[in-house]
Order: structure tokens, then sequence, then C-alpha cells
């Protein structure tokens, strides 16, 4: 890689307050790349992904949806990847949180701001529910 001038950059995994993780389960509506439910959890468990569907189905019909997401192969789960690579960027690069709480808060935040004020060029440069509620006048 020195030879051909090119740098890899690799995020490492961190611990973001008191050497705990929260894991973050979310389902993304594709068509409108909105986030439709998330749910966090101090566990990366069957539990964490089923109540993430039972919210799911609380919110939208599910009829015809197709749930997918299977381990060890990115290229499958691209949509989702991708949002989870903006997450990342967008919340950990510059900014530190000192404790769940305040972990939370930002996240709660950065949610409504990618559904509501983040602006996208596949939807037109709209938001996700703007882009929705265009499409649905």
């Amino acid at each position: 890689m020195r030879e051909l001038q090119i740098q890899s950059i690799i995020r490492k995994k961190r611990r973001f307050f008191k050497d705990k993780f929260l894991y973050l389960s979310a389902v993304q509506d594709i068509y409108y790349n909105e986030i439709v439910v998330w749910k966090l959890s101090r566990c990366n468990d069957l539990q964490l992904v089923l109540k993430t569907l039972d919210l799911a189905a609380q919110k939208r019909d599910l009829y015809g949806t197709i749930i997918h997401s299977r381990k060890g192969n990115c290229h499958d789960n691209a949509c989702i990847e991708s949002f989870f690579s903006h997450f990342k960027s967008e919340m950990f690069n510059l900014n530190s949180y000192q404790n769940e709480k305040e972990l939370v808060q930002a996240i709660e935040t950065y949610m409504y701001h990618y559904n509501y004020k983040r602006f996208q060029k596949r939807l037109n440069h709209r938001a996700p529910i703007e882009y929705r509620i265009s499409m649905a006048a």
C-alpha cells in the first residue's frame, strides 16, 4: 500500500461511556430512507431484535414487508450499513459522551435530524419524512 501511496482508514470500536456498549437496532424503509423505528439495549441479543420488530409492527402495516438481515455480508444489507456508517461518522467523530443519558439524548436527536432535517441526494435533496409526505400527496 505504501508503494501505491494508498492509506487505509478503519474505524476502531470504541466504548463510548464507562467502558460499556449500547447496541442500536433499527428498521429502515428503503424506499424513503426513513428510519421507521429504533431501539437501544445493553445486550446485542434476540430480545433487542424482537422488540424492534414489535415497534415496527405497531407503527406500520407490515403486510408484504421483507425483513432482511444476515450476519457477515454487508452487501446484502447495504442500505442499513450506509445509514450506520453515516450515523457513526456524524455522531462520534466530533463528539464524546460522558454518560449513558447524554448518549441516548444525542441518539434521539440524531434520529430526528436524520428523518426530518438531513437532506439526501437520492430523495431529490429532501429529508426522508418530507419526501414520503410529498410522494403521498
